[in-house]
């Protein structure tokens, strides 16, 4: 459900900022830890005089999501809209003018028998008191005017928000047939649109250079894989590269420059992924930027002032940028040195590039934060994202390096608590994905974990994303083998350099990691004291099965497989009957990811066999990524009595 409110005086940063800081007690550790950030998102506008933010608070004791505007000049504050993150949540929102913010919400569709997520987007005078928002597209309308048999999933797609064209943005819609979009000119407030380039290919993205001109499409076959760029050259659409999307190393567009004649896009040097620019009048392309050590992925970094792309988001340089202009590789400089325990995020700027937003975080240190000024020089506190933590004693973690039984080696942190001595009674936690991966910096599970006395090892086994193209392709129909035994293999190395007690160790993961946690009670039944899964994945099969009328439905089963005999032999639910390791399962009955069946599944077939130590429970209105703060809190306080009762 979302709302929208008056204003009401910006007081609470300014209670939460000067309150006194206490750490929690380790009573109410899990409540303190698990705690949704205070705040988060923080947009500056284009003047630089307002910010929005997203703040999580209680609303008539219900966990709410509060879209707020603060006023630097007036010193008020206004609300927006509040969520309660169940059936609507605020997606992602934008300053499209100096007195309008755009917000994306989604929206839970129940159709047939199918539930799947969809979106809107609604533009809002941030001084809109008490008025509801208005729709950028009317659904309604837009059925009745183009006679359409469906309503297109999702419309909040822009393509560009043409900044020398403020009435106007373009928005890619599925107008024609669902997930073959077209790009429409739509003027805001008015609902009215029209067509710039209609669908075709199997075009599913579009780009515009910094010119606002249609420029870039990229299609996909998600029946073969096969995927192709294409640049528009005069009235005409031409191949600029192609690759299939589930076997080979891929090209992925990145943006324009400022000369229209410049693309950057990312590509493989090597195993790794790099970033360059391609002169497209004579088809040269030329290296940017690379990590000898790991692939450069992140999106571009444009100039709000000037339009030119100034540098890339990659999550190993400083402040998880590079900067090839040095304007901007000096300001990060400057912070950087100014607050060295910190890595310093450069998150928003205003529009002549006068302000920004800094997001400061470490391992050890809660996030929060700051405005800056460039002509100043100076930088305020604006507030902690985790208030309540600010204070508290959080240790550090340490990149670590495990070889693995085939030689391979994968990269893993470790993290010990403030208290005690080795050995530890240890938590290992692989992340979820499994093409993903853990990262330094604050991580609430982690932090919670070491605060109860636990080490923690996170480890990035084979199939975890920013390792090159082999070492990501290694989760191919490798779930429950050697990317199990890679998790096998770093808690056989904790043990062994006498960091772990073996007889206290618990493996804990969420979504693929709770896949990990149940299936290393079936590989290695005398590894782990006892495994926590939350969201986790027990069958194979009826994974793959129930993605079988989805577009995505071959990506699946690229990835794990379709013989019904190999995926059964690589799902937990299938040997439950030899499981002897306490479990707890946890599971959000609205989780759009992975289905509650798979844990609804998995213990009814535990109920059914004698003597076997498992609790589940089921989490009211939950999602995938645990967005309800009761939710969070059970889950932790299921944890923390969990752990207790078996380490």
């Amino acid at each position: 459900m979302m709302k929208y409110f008056q204003w009401f005086p910006f007081l609470v940063c300014v209670l939460l900022l000067s309150a006194p800081l206490q750490a929690a007690s380790p009573d109410s550790a899990y409540t303190a830890y698990s705690a949704l950030p205070k705040f988060q998102n923080v947009q500056l506008s284009p003047n630089g005089q307002k910010i929005a933010y997203v703040q999580n608070t209680q609303v008539d004791g219900e966990s709410t999501a509060v879209l707020q505007v603060y006023d630097f000049e007036t010193k008020k504050s206004y609300y927006l809209l509040t969520s309660d993150n169940k059936k609507i949540k605020i997606n992602w929102y934008r300053w499209a003018s100096e007195e309008y913010l755009a917000v994306s919400a989604r929206y839970e569709v129940r159709q047939r028998t199918q539930r799947y997520y969809s979106t809107r987007m609604y533009i809002m005078d941030y001084q809109s008191t008490g008025k509801e928002p208005q729709a950028v597209i009317n659904v309604r309308r837009l059925r009745q005017t183009n006679r359409l048999d469906h309503n297109p999933q999702f419309l909040d797609t822009v393509v560009d928000w043409l900044p020398d064209d403020p009435e106007h943005i373009l928005m890619a819609i599925d107008m024609d047939e669902p997930h073959l979009p077209s790009v429409y000119k739509v003027k805001l407030g008015s609902n009215r649109l029209r067509l710039v380039e209609k669908g075709k290919r199997l075009i599913r993205t579009w780009m515009t250079d910094q010119q606002g001109n249609l420029r870039l499409g990229v299609s996909n076959n998600y029946t073969t894989g096969e995927r192709n760029v294409l640049i528009k050259k005069d009235d005409d659409w031409e191949n600029l590269f192609t690759y299939n999307a589930m076997n080979e190393k891929g090209y992925y567009p990145q943006g324009f420059d400022k000369d229209p004649d410049i693309l950057y896009y990312s590509a493989y040097q090597g195993d790794y992924l790099a970033l360059f620019k391609m002169q497209l009048s004579t088809g040269e392309s030329e290296l940017v930027f690379k990590d000898d050590h790991y692939d450069v992925n992140g999106s571009l970094i444009y100039s709000n002032k000037t339009g030119e792309a100034i540098g890339i988001n990659h999550p190993q340089a400083p402040g998880g940028k590079h900067y090839w202009d040095p304007r901007w590789a000096t300001l990060q400089q400057m912070l950087d040195e100014a607050l060295p325990e910190f890595d310093n995020y450069l998150v928003s700027f205003n529009q002549d590039e006068t302000r920004y937003v800094l997001y400061s975080e470490a391992d050890n240190k809660a996030p929060y934060y700051s405005l800056g000024d460039t002509q100043t020089n100076k930088l305020n506190v604006l507030f902690g994202q985790y208030p309540h933590l600010l204070d508290v004693d959080i240790p550090e973690h340490k990149k670590v390096k495990i070889t693995a039984r085939d030689g391979l080696q994968i990269e893993a942190y470790l993290t010990l608590p403030v208290t005690g001595n080795a050995p530890y009674p240890t938590i290992v936690h692989p992340h979820g994905g499994p093409g993903a991966r853990d990262y330094a910096g604050f991580d609430y599970f982690t932090a919670y974990f070491t605060s109860q006395g636990y080490a923690v090892l996170r480890p990035n086994f084979r199939g975890s994303s920013g390792y090159g193209f082999s070492f990501a392709q290694a989760q191919m129909q490798s779930w429950g083998l050697e990317m199990q035994d890679d998790i096998t293999d770093a808690t056989n190395w904790l043990v062994k350099e006498g960091i772990a007690k073996a007889d206290k160790m618990c493996i804990v993961g969420a979504s693929y990691g709770g896949y990990a946690a149940m299936m290393a009670t079936v590989k290695t039944p005398d590894l782990f004291q006892c495994a926590v899964s939350f969201a986790g994945v027990s069958n194979l099969k009826d994974l793959v099965r129930s993605h079988r009328w989805t577009l995505g439905k071959e990506y699946i089963k690229n990835q794990l497989g379709d013989d019904s005999d190999d995926l059964e032999a690589r799902s937990p639910y299938y040997f439950v009957k030899n499981i002897r390791t306490p479990l707890l399962l946890v599971h959000g009955d609205e989780d759009r990811s992975v289905p509650v069946a798979q844990s609804r599944d998995m213990a009814e077939e535990l109920e059914d066999h004698e003597n076997k130590h498992f609790r589940y429970v089921e989490l009211d209105a939950g999602d995938h990524y645990l967005s309800i703060q009761t939710n969070r809190h059970r889950l932790f306080a299921e944890m923390d009595a969990f752990l207790k009762t078996y380490l």
